[in-house]
């Protein structure tokens, strides 16, 4: 069967929706209301919640109406994920800052870090190499230690590192710069590396890679997947923007 004949492929791309063409020449950023907003020939541009595109930091809207000036006869949503964090960001962690932070803080419960392979020991030398000093990392930042554990067995942390973790998350007072953490966290399954990141200890790169030794493992072994590649591809972008919008928030 063609990938044209793919019954499945087919319904997928009948359930895209319509390209919208764009509809603006005028790409600026103007200071309103004590934010920077995305302005679009003139007019403010506004969020699918209809609030104004605006943010506290310039830096970060400015990466914003890059993606716009950038969009050719139509607008490639995959293209434009600074935006798409922000009204993320605008619409609805502004409006559930608590619920945010609670699931960053779900996540440190069962960190990526801190689930190790018992075999093979090449694959456990590598965790062991990319995780611990990120582990150590967070030891001297918030002054406690995370439990690790083997295999596919659950361990729960002890009280006072997630104390830690949560007292951390609930600095984060922007509701852009918690969207972001919050983009971060679920892309690599870690509360601390999405920190590392926050705090400017990781790159968005270092944070990257720490997060897929286990898959790159998997790919030098078996070889790569074209599919999944691209869908990396697409979550690196994400974790791109996330990470440039926490360097912009945190400068």
């Amino acid at each position: 069967m063609t990938k044209s004949q793919d019954p499945m492929r087919a319904a997928r791309a009948n359930m895209r929706p319509a390209p919208v063409r764009r509809f603006y020449k005028a790409v600026e950023v103007r200071e309103a209301d004590g934010l920077h907003a995305l302005n679009l020939d003139g007019r403010r541009a506004r969020t699918p919640g209809r609030n104004p595109l605006a943010a506290k930091s310039r830096a970060v809207m400015l990466a914003a109406a890059a993606e716009w000036a950038r969009q050719g006869e139509t607008l490639d949503p995959s293209d434009m994920p600074v935006t798409r964090l922000l009204n993320s960001a605008i619409d609805g962690v502004a409006k559930s800052m608590d619920e945010t932070r609670a699931e960053i803080v779900r996540y440190a419960g069962s960190d990526l870090l801190c689930y190790r392979a018992e075999s093979p020991e090449a694959l456990a030398e590598r965790q062991r190499l990319a995780f611990d000093p990120v582990l150590d990392w967070a030891a001297e930042t918030f002054g406690v230690r995370f439990a690790l554990a083997a295999g596919i067995i659950s361990v729960e942390q002890p009280a006072e590192a997630l104390a830690a973790i949560r007292a951390a998350v609930e600095a984060v007072d922007d509701p852009v710069a918690l969207a972001a953490a919050s983009v971060v966290t679920t892309l690599t399954g870690s509360a601390i590396l999405a920190l590392a990141v926050a705090r400017g200890h990781l790159s968005a790169a270092e944070a990257w890679r720490t997060a897929h030794v286990d898959e790159d493992f998997q790919i030098e072994k078996w070889g790569e997947d074209e599919e999944a590649l691209a869908r990396r591809a697409a979550r690196w972008r994400e974790m791109e923007a996330a990470a440039g919008v926490l360097g912009a928030e945190r400068g």
